[in-house]
């Protein structure tokens, strides 16, 4: 076991929620996880009704790729209690801030990850997780702002529908509205972000497996069944998530032997976007838009189209780090440069909280790739490898907890002023009687 898996592993009756931030950790500093959740699973089966243990147990099974097993004990975890207290960590003073974040059942992308971003800044999460059909089948603890955090899926989208109703009259501040969540679907995204000057989003168009065989057939024109669209494309399952199953189809030929690699039935297509910079290399950034403001949380750089953080060679390459960090401190300029397409995201898509994987093309334009509002962000890289990470970030974590003690003081505020109307009318009111003679 690892020094930084053993806070992990509390006596049983205190075994407190951990979230997703510990193994997260873990996983970025190459430790096995498996070590760990087999001490848990031994804990668990001598504290059979211990539901925090089983759902730390779950979030390590489902850190490890292993999402069958760790949605069974997860729904294990829930038929046991459906409310999880994050509470801030070695804190002897209240929480300065408790926010009720509102999940749905499923695998780790099903959700946003706040507790990763906002660790160690007093702000307590109770995560509870809704039922469908019936909501809130336990009391509903006290809490300061409600978020809803979970992301857009099919599965999620009966929740989210009931849910504007009812948080029409919460009577806490709502944070990003459950009406504006499924605007970070692929195609919905694709369709609200067009017509933004300087802003690229090709549109995301679903297909079935038969339109995407008759391409490969050579039976129908891939233009005719998805306008604007021409090889190359992205084609990608939907509900995929980490560029699972995503490929770049350049001919008919290329379409069959991807359907020939993949099984399922439903798919994503889209025009692909060649946006290497003038020296070959492709460059992804993930931008956080807090309240409306643009915030940097990292950039990649990679010689493949297709990037990811962690296969895109940062640990391994200074000049690339050093690039990042220009990124990060020259943010202004980019933030300046792109003001207009970000300010159109921001107000389009509706979200208090999003992030956006982007880069810009020779052109000058800003390319979006993906808005969700359940991407990572955090601050956890090695410190050695990447100083400059913590400061920065910790700029978005201030943001986020800026922007719900803003909510928190200004439904304060509201519930004083209504008090002080509702007195003010009492003393204007005249008394019974008053104004008729005697």
């Amino acid at each position: 076991m690892t020094p930084a898996s053993q806070p992990l592993l509390h006596n049983q009756a205190g075994f407190s929620f951990q979230g997703l931030a510990p193994f997260l950790r873990m996983s970025l500093a190459g430790e096995d996880i498996r070590p760990l959740a087999q001490a848990m699973m031994a804990q668990a089966e001598q504290a059979p009704d211990n539901a925090s243990l089983w759902l730390a147990l779950a979030t390590a099974m489902m850190a490890m790729g292993l999402r069958e097993p760790g949605l069974a004990i997860q729904a294990q975890a829930l038929a046991m209690t459906r409310v999880y207290r994050l509470s801030p960590a070695a804190s002897s003073t209240p929480a300065r801030l408790t926010v009720l974040m509102l999940m749905a059942e499923g695998d780790l992308s099903a959700n946003m990850p706040l507790d990763c971003l906002l660790e160690g800044c007093g702000v307590e999460l109770i995560y509870y997780y809704l039922a469908p059909g019936a909501f809130f089948l336990e009391p509903i603890p006290e809490h300061d702002v409600v978020m809803v955090g979970m992301g857009e899926s099919d599965e999620n989208r009966v929740l989210l529908d009931a849910l504007e109703a009812v948080l029409a009259g919460w009577p806490r501040p709502v944070a990003n509205a459950a009406q504006f969540i499924p605007n970070t679907g692929r195609a919905l995204a694709s369709e609200l972000l067009q017509n933004v000057p300087g802003l690229l989003m090709p549109l995301t168009y679903p297909a079935t497996r038969g339109q995407l065989a008759s391409i490969a057939a050579g039976a129908a024109e891939l233009a005719a069944q998805f306008d604007g669209c021409d090889f190359p494309v992205i084609v990608r399952p939907v509900g995929s998530q980490g560029g699972h199953g995503l490929a770049r189809v350049d001919d008919p030929g290329g379409m069959h032997a991807y359907l020939t690699r993949q099984a399922g039935a439903l798919f994503f297509i889209s025009r692909f976007i060649d946006y290497r910079s003038g020296d070959g290399m492709f460059r992804k950034m993930r931008v956080a838009l807090v309240a409306g403001e643009p915030l940097a949380c990292h950039m990649a750089v990679s010689s493949r189209w297709m990037v990811h953080y962690v296969n895109a060679d940062m640990f391994e390459d200074a000049a690339r780090r050093a690039e990042e960090l220009a990124f990060m401190e020259q943010f202004d300029a980019f933030r300046a440069r792109h003001g207009v397409a970000l300010a159109a995201i921001a107000e389009r898509i509706g979200l208090d909280y999003v992030c956006i994987d982007c880069a810009q093309t020779q052109a000058g334009e800003l390319l979006v790739f993906e808005v969700d509002h359940a991407m990572v962000v955090h601050a956890m890289d090695q410190e050695a490898l990447f100083p400059y990470k913590k400061i920065h970030m910790a700029k978005v974590r201030q943001a986020v907890v800026d922007f719900l003690l803003r909510l928190k003081d200004g439904a304060k505020t509201r519930q004083a002023l209504r008090k002080i109307q509702s007195a003010q009318q009492q003393q204007a009111r005249p008394a019974s009687g008053a104004g008729h003679a005697g």
